[in-house]
């Protein structure tokens, strides 16, 4: 209990409880999911603490309290309760993600007392598809192997400083990016288009429950985009997602970014939500 909203940290005890919050929108809430079905709740394991908030009796929200601060299935009042917890322990977190209004609503509250934020993301299209692309597939899009590391790693620094507007090999020197492409490979969850040792398309798969997995790290060289890299490399990458990895493909998009929502679509995504983010 955190003042008079009760707020607590949840452990496996409450797992069937959370994964029935989570399976009923498998695409929102596939990051968070992933992680629990693949760690459980314990906070030691998880890397993060699961926050719920109840209602009449039963569960109804969650937070996901990590590198990122997550909310789920919250009403304004699981919001209110949430941030009395967040600002309490300060803030611990990279930055806020996840549904629009909850995400607004929670921002209003610790902007005053995190603020300010380096960037807020105010609309990202979430985007899904569950068939087989509409488009011919670039049959040179394949697994990464673990031997191409060196190869893959600096095309997935240009990716994220290019999305993020930071390098990620800041502040640590890139030693936690780097064990996470390293994750990824080794999963085979890291896909890409390398033609004599150059990277021209590259995308992984994040996050994976057994009903939906996340893009992220969309990226083609700046001098090669415009001529269909990244609709024929995504076809590819659905394609084999859909086959080996989930029942459904989903990613989250920034609202202004109009060509990759345009790839994402010739590709067969819908869009079905609409998310934001607030970067510290």
């Amino acid at each position: 209990m955190l003042g008079s909203l009760p707020v607590r940290v949840l452990d496996d005890r409450h797992r069937d409880e959370v994964m029935a919050i989570l399976d009923a929108d498998p695409v929102a809430n596939v990051f968070v999911s992933s992680r629990v079905h693949a760690v459980g709740l314990d906070p030691g394991r998880l890397g993060a603490q699961m926050w719920g908030y109840p209602r009449d009796g039963r569960l109804a929200s969650l937070c996901y309290a990590g590198a990122n601060l997550i909310p789920v299935a919250a009403d304004s009042d699981a919001v209110r309760a949430f941030a009395e917890r967040a600002q309490a322990q300060g803030r611990r977190c990279s930055s806020i993600v996840g549904p629009r209004d909850a995400v607004r609503e929670l921002w209003e509250i610790l902007e005053p007392y995190w603020g300010p934020a380096r960037a807020i993301r105010s609309a990202q299209p979430v985007m899904a598809t569950s068939a087989v692309p509409p488009v011919t597939a670039d049959r040179h899009v394949r697994r990464v192997r673990m031997d191409e590391f060196d190869v893959i790693y600096p095309a997935c620094v240009a990716m994220f400083t290019e999305e993020v507007g930071v390098s990620p090999n800041a502040g640590d020197g890139g030693v936690l990016y780097r064990a996470r492409v390293a994750e990824l490979i080794r999963a085979g969850r890291a896909f890409a288009r390398i033609d004599d040792g150059r990277v021209l398309f590259k995308a992984e798969v994040g996050a994976v429950t057994p009903y939906a997995c996340q893009v992220q790290g969309v990226w083609v060289p700046p001098d090669q985009r415009g001529q269909g890299l990244s609709v024929a490399g995504m076809a590819a990458l659905v394609e084999e997602s859909l086959r080996s990895i989930a029942p459904t493909v989903s990613l989250y998009v920034n609202d202004f970014n109009a060509r990759a929502r345009a790839t994402y679509r010739r590709v067969g995504f819908d869009e079905i939500d609409t998310f934001m983010s607030v970067l510290f």
